[in-house]
């Protein structure tokens, strides 16, 4: 932080104007001038380095996530990309099963109606 400028002779100039004596206008400057190097006061440069690093990590930040974000887009794309494989296999293992189930329930019918039905012929 920087110091906040006192100027001592003005101040103890103006308290004289006013009617103080000198020996007190200058203990009541000094006074206040050491007040000033005591305080740690923010000046509005102060405040303007802040924002401009602020603002700087900010941008930082924001490219940083950006990155992140086109990484995982990439990664959800790989893995749409798996499933889709994955689940063809699955549709193309269902498409037999249904073939198997309906060659096995021909079969048995054939069975059925060839118990049933043939000897009475």
């Amino acid at each position: 932080m920087t110091q906040v400028s006192f100027d001592t002779l003005q101040a103890s100039e103006a308290l004289e104007d006013a009617g103080i004596s000198r020996e007190q206008a200058r203990a009541i400057s000094l006074v206040v001038r050491k007040s000033h190097e005591v305080a740690d006061i923010a000046t509005k440069r102060d405040l303007e380095d802040v924002r401009k690093d602020l603002t700087a990590q900010i941008i930082e930040v924001r490219k940083d996530l950006s990155a992140e974000i086109t990484n995982v887009r990439k990664d959800m794309e790989i893995t749409r990309k798996d499933l889709q494989l994955e689940m063809s296999g699955i549709r193309a293992e269902q498409k037999l099963i249904r073939w198997m189930l309906g060659a096995g329930i021909l079969g048995i019918l054939s069975l059925v109606v060839k118990a049933f039905l043939m000897p009475a012929l």
